[in-house]
Formats: structure tokens, sequence, C-alpha cells
């Protein structure tokens, strides 16, 4: 029988080691990652249950709806994933508690230019979902939490 809670045999220098092999700029191109952790069986079992698949799917479709029409005069750009830069420009504006934020987190993350047009685009994303017009800073924290934590 596999134990398969047991905790990873290699030492954390090794783990990183490892991950640093694949390049920042590599890892700069995917918008979300994500740990996933082991679920108990308690959790599995239990008697709450999450948001539904109908739901998600509503709040997905208007979302991918106001983004249609966010982008109906725009050439080449249907969702938030196709933005240039001078739509992220025009789209992704911060509030100044926002900005304070993206700032932050530029100096303290060692942010690319790159992960900082990624990061304002799935903010977007993460606002239109919760059927907001503006980026707030919850938004874009969650955003933040996606960043890959080898490169923090």
């Amino acid at each position: 029988m596999v134990n398969y809670a047991r905790p990873c045999p290699w030492a954390p220098a090794v783990v990183t080691k490892y991950q640093k092999c694949i390049s920042g700029p590599i890892l700069d191109r995917i918008d979300i990652h994500i740990e996933v952790p082991r679920v108990d069986y308690e959790k599995l079992s239990g008697d709450r249950l999450g948001e539904s698949s109908a739901s998600i799917r509503k709040r997905v479709q208007t979302a991918r709806d106001n983004q249609t029409k966010r982008f109906a005069n725009v050439e080449g750009v249907i969702c938030n994933a196709d933005m240039r830069i001078g739509e992220v420009r025009q789209y992704c504006q911060l509030q100044p508690e926002g900005q304070s934020l993206m700032r932050a987190a530029m100096k303290q993350l060692n942010l690319s230019a790159r992960a900082y047009h990624r990061i304002l685009k799935l903010s977007r994303t993460i606002a239109d979902l919760a059927g907001r017009e503006q980026i707030q800073s919850p938004h874009l924290a969650e955003a933040l939490q996606y960043r890959p934590k080898l490169m923090m």
C-alpha cells in the first residue's frame, strides 16, 4: 500500500534547484499557478456544497458577454486575454489603493513588465466575474496570488 500523504522526500533546496530549471520568461507566460493540496476524506465526504456548475457557467457567460461588448470595436481583441498594452492601459486602470498594491508587488516580487500586464489582465477578468466595472484591490490581490511562488 502506497502512502500518498507523506511529505516530499526531497530537500527544499533540491526542489528549488529543479524548479529554477524552468526559466522565468517561460513561467511569465502562464497566467495562473495554483498549488492544489491533498483533500482529506472528511472534507470530501461532508455535506457542504460549493457553487453549482450552472451558477458558475452563468457568471462566466455574463463576464464573456461583457468582454465581447467591451471589445466590439477593437480589432483582434475578443476577450481580456487578447488585450495588447494599449487596451490594458485603457481597460485595466487601477484606483489609488490598487496602484499602491501593484507598486509594492512590483518591488517586492521583482515582477517583469510581462508579468505586470498579465496580472492586470487577470485582475480585469476577476473583476468581470465579480460583475464590477472597476478593478478593485481584492481583484488585484487575487491575481497576484496566482503568480508562481518560486518567482517571488
